[in-house]
């Protein structure tokens, strides 16, 4: 018997899929036998790398600037128009302000900053993907698959960084939501929740002596994940192998979650 986490005949579209996560995402999908579309912001030399080292006929980069719904369903249509159709949606794309900021002082345009990439962005992506994967359905089958990542933040919240807490929270009841909502339609809705990971984003949190020594002390395997470690379970929930879940909050914290 020959066990394989195959994506043949699939597109994805993949956000923030220059860096970290969603680098390692693209790589293993392409891998797995994908199409991959991703987007990007500002790592334009990243992206044309990855284009480069995957090839352009299995991948694609668009840069977007994901912080309205506007933009976000404007690059559903582009994903589409390049492989002409769309099954898998990974909105992996977010932003972490990694300043402290109580939340008396924080400031409006902070707050209204992070809502609209981390969850304005994804509400768009998903209206889009929904869309399109109710059309291309062919009657009986799965139509498609949607993973959100949050984070443990969504989970258990974070001091001074309320504003990502909360964006990620709302990724984790939108999960619960739809997942019953398109099941019916053959649409499957699960949600990865990292805990620390080592990416460009958290780097400057996990290379402060100080910050990083109370980072590891509340992780049980005292480590941060790696972007591959990540990427993996997000594979995963888009094949077969997981066809009877939905709904799911997939935790993969190194048991930070449950100690925290």
């Amino acid at each position: 018997m020959s066990v394989t986490l195959s994506l043949e005949h699939k597109v994805a579209l993949i956000t923030g899929g220059s860096r970290g996560i969603g680098a390692a995402t693209v790589r293993m999908f392409v891998a797995a036998g994908a199409k991959v579309v991703f987007s990007y912001e500002k790592a334009r030399e990243k992206a044309e790398q990855l284009v480069k080292e995957l090839g352009p006929e299995r991948c694609t980069a668009i840069c977007c600037n994901l912080a309205a719904t506007e933009s976000a369903q404007a690059l559903v249509k582009a994903a589409v128009e390049r492989f002409g159709r769309l099954d898998i949606l990974v909105a992996n794309h977010g932003v972490w302000p990694p300043e402290d900021a109580p939340v008396d002082v924080m400031l409006d345009e902070q707050w209204h900053s992070t809502v609209a990439i981390n969850l304005d962005a994804v509400f768009g992506l998903i209206k889009g993907s929904v869309a399109r994967m109710k059309r291309q359905r062919i009657s009986g089958n799965v139509a498609g698959h949607i993973v959100l990542v949050s984070s443990t933040a969504g989970q258990r919240g974070e001091a001074y960084h309320c504003d990502y807490a909360a964006t990620k929270g709302a990724l984790i009841s939108m999960t619960k939501g739809l997942s019953s909502e398109l099941a019916p339609q053959g649409i499957y809705v699960n949600c990865v929740a990292p805990g620390w990971v080592d990416t460009d984003m958290s780097a400057s949190a996990l290379r402060d002596p100080k910050t990083s020594k109370l980072i590891f002390g509340v992780i049980p395997m005292g480590r941060a994940g790696k972007p591959e470690e990540i990427a993996g379970p997000i594979l995963f929930l888009c094949t077969p192998h997981a066809g009877f879940i939905t709904g799911e909050i997939f935790n993969v914290n190194g048991g930070a979650v449950l100690v925290g």
